[in-house]
């Protein structure tokens, strides 16, 4: 008889009590529990209470719209999507945004493909330092590489010269602001996406695949088009479905390049919203942004089909040959040095030297030197500034102290709960809590940074049931939550793969030896687990310290971080002082993560 076919036990009281104390008493059922309950009480409830304040008339429109306020309306979607204002409010800053991720996304994934596989692939001299330079994008943030290019192309209309118009070099302001500078900003930072997950691709690749092509006869071009695509194809959409996501919902970069000429993306005319009202309209265009992700996420997922990806290790082993370059050598060499001379070098000896200009754009002669914009006072100014030296300015030390312990609290809770979300869902592989937790996490993954603090902005700003969900809103502990779950998908994929890779077996071993289960974890998984952690804590540490967009909506002056203290110079016109800022986020990052990389020996290719 087929277990199908057995008679059900009917649920009785007792049989009832025996399961429940079954999870109460087994601590991976009580992990599992617990788990749940809190994504679902940090992901699916915030979302829900985001999506109600969008039908809830507000006390703000009731001079506008008849009414009660907290009576359901159709008034903010009205407003955005088909009002007299709908044009300036949704559609073109929408238009706006997906000509900027289009775009974005088609020069960054190709780009980042084709660096992997000369790095990974082929026979070209200098890996190692070339492999260092070309991840280092990631580390830097993409706001940055928007001063950069200020520091480069800014013109008169800005109100300072830049360094090409201070050599009389005439820019156009289509060059220096709008879509073609956030497009080529955005690039040159998001590259670095499709760069690690096809070199991770490639790495998998046995070489005999593409050996066996070159003995049928088939050229180098075939070879990559009918062998070696296909194989990465499925980390090469991934790597597109990330990139558009991003860059369809990025604030830093939009806001420094767009907003000086009146240039809006969905992501900055959101803040607009947020901040001057109505908030209920800034909260829908979020769902928009929501939106918009899961219909890539649908599309990544059509174009794969069933067949998730394809198997390149195999039983027998597997080795890698090189491909001769040959003649192409030499120029792709020189590719890549033109590359990354003008994507790194040049803008950021530019964005440097900036910090020690008198005035922007007038040359680095001695007499246009100063250290002012790091240790001046303000009676030592040679031109109007209401700021000293950002080393002798109160805001930059709150601002400093602000970024380090939101990295280290952020990152040490992120870390610890993947490893945790990691375990159920390498453990649960194919049962229904494993996926749950699967999908549950991966939620933040598809909202843009605004989009997700502006959900938690909804949630927190007022307190909810009856003070159960206590406001929040402008606390340092607001902070530290949403960029905690926001960042946990990109925790419980590096927990995934670490505990992954720790066998079952192990466990099970111990199980009947006798060994509980916090003994397990303790002398078991803890233990081997711990470069993986080192490894997905520095991945979200220099995600969140580089952070903007996601912490924007949320900033008070007293909890103000390096980024945002720079990106508020930089709106105010004091050029060189942002420029400091921004060099000190980049140093206390790549500090950072070099000695994570030597103590612990964190990689943050390793950690996807």
């Amino acid at each position: 008889m087929a277990k199908k076919d057995l008679p059900r036990k009917p649920l009785t009281k007792t049989r009832l009590k025996n399961l429940i104390l079954n999870v109460l008493r087994n601590p991976f059922n009580m992990i599992v529990l617990v788990s749940l309950v809190v994504l679902f009480c940090l992901i699916v409830i915030p979302l829900l209470t985001m999506i109600k304040s969008t039908f809830t008339l507000a006390e703000g429109e009731l001079r506008r719209v008849d009414g009660e306020m907290g009576q359901f309306t159709m008034y903010y979607w009205w407003y955005m999507a088909v009002s007299n204002m709908s044009k300036a409010v949704l559609w073109k800053p929408l238009l706006n945004s997906f000509v900027c991720g289009f775009f974005t996304t088609l020069i960054s994934v190709p780009l980042g493909s084709v660096l992997a596989w000369l790095m990974i692939r082929t026979d070209i001299p200098g890996k190692k330092i070339l492999g260092i330079l070309i991840t280092v994008p990631y580390m830097i943030p993409s706001w940055t590489k928007a001063l950069a290019w200020l520091a480069v192309f800014r013109t008169p209309t800005s109100g300072a010269n830049g360094f090409l118009t201070g050599l009389g070099i005439p820019i156009p302001d289509v060059l220096a602001y709008g879509p073609i500078a956030i497009v080529l900003c955005m690039s040159m930072h998001y590259y670095a996406f499709s760069y690690i997950q096809v070199s991770g691709a490639l790495r998998s690749i046995n070489s005999e695949l593409e050996e066996m092509g070159e003995i049928q006869g088939a050229n180098k071009a075939q070879i990559l088009r009918h062998i070696t695509l296909p194989l990465i194809l499925p980390s090469v959409l991934s790597a597109l479905v990330m990139t558009v996501s991003k860059s369809i919902g990025t604030y830093g970069v939009a806001a420094n390049l767009g907003n000086r000429i009146g240039y809006y993306t969905l992501a900055t005319r959101m803040r607009v919203f947020i901040d001057q009202g109505p908030q209920a309209v800034g909260y829908a265009m979020s769902i928009v942004l929501v939106g918009l992700a899961a219909l890539i996420l649908m599309s990544n997922q059509k174009a794969i089909g069933v067949r998730k990806s394809y198997a390149t290790v195999g039983g027998k082993g597997g080795r890698s040959t090189l491909m001769p370059l040959g003649a192409a050598k030499k120029p792709m060499m020189a590719f890549l040095a033109v590359f990354l001379f003008l994507a790194m070098v040049m803008p950021f000896f530019v964005l440097i030297m900036e910090t020690f200009q008198i005035t922007t754009g007038a040359g680095y002669g001695m007499d246009n030197l100063t250290l002012y914009n790091w240790i001046g006072t303000v009676d030592e100014a040679q031109k109007y500034t209401n700021y000293p030296g950002i080393f002798r300015h109160d805001e930059f030390w709150n601002a400093f102290w602000n970024t380090i312990r939101l990295t280290l609290i952020g990152s040490i809770i992120t870390a610890i709960c993947g490893q945790f979300l990691g375990y159920i869902s390498s453990r649960g592989r194919g049962k229904w809590y494993g996926n749950l937790t699967e999908q549950l996490v991966f939620v933040p993954y598809l909202m843009s940074g605004v989009a997700f603090s502006t959900m938690y902005f909804s949630m927190f700003s007022v307190p909810h049931l009856g003070g159960l969900i206590p406001s929040l809103y402008g606390t340092f502990t607001l902070i530290v939550l949403t960029s905690v779950v926001k960042h946990f998908p990109f925790a419980s994929r590096s927990g995934t793969a670490n505990m992954l890779s720790i066998s079952v077996e192990l466990e099970e071993a111990a199980d009947i030896a006798g060994a509980s289960f916090w003994k397990r974890m303790s002398s078991i998984i803890i233990p081997l687990a711990k470069n993986g952690f080192i490894s997905g804590f520095m991945l979200t540490f220099i995600s969140i310290a580089k952070e903007l967009d996601l912490i924007i909506i949320m900033m008070t002056p007293t909890t103000r971080t390096m980024s945002f203290l720079a990106f508020t110079y930089s709106q105010e016109g004091y050029n060189q002082m942002s420029d400091a800022i921004s060099v000190c986020v980049l140093l206390f990052i790549l500090v950072c993560y070099i000695v994570a990389n030597k103590v612990g020996g964190a990689d943050i290719g390793k950690s996807w």
